[in-house]
């Protein structure tokens, strides 16, 4: 399991590699990750342009360094 901060409301990274591959449940999730951190930039972005863009890279992103990727990680 990835160690630190779990994506996806804290779920195993398993059960979130799983939901960034299906492309709906990943833009929602995402959405709703973002905007509860507080980062509601990254929100609205993620809503717009996120359904295709975005996805492709958080997918990439938790197979490989096991998080999504977090726009504006201030």
């Amino acid at each position: 399991m990835a160690k630190g901060k779990k994506d996806y409301f804290g779920l195993s990274y398993i059960v979130s590699v799983i939901l960034a591959i299906i492309p709906i449940t990943a833009w929602i999730c995402g959405v709703i990750t973002r905007i509860s951190e507080g980062k509601i930039v990254a929100g609205i972005i993620r809503f717009f342009t996120g359904f295709w863009i975005v996805w492709v890279i958080d997918l990439v992103m938790m197979i490989t360094k096991k998080s999504i990727w977090r726009l504006l990680n201030v």
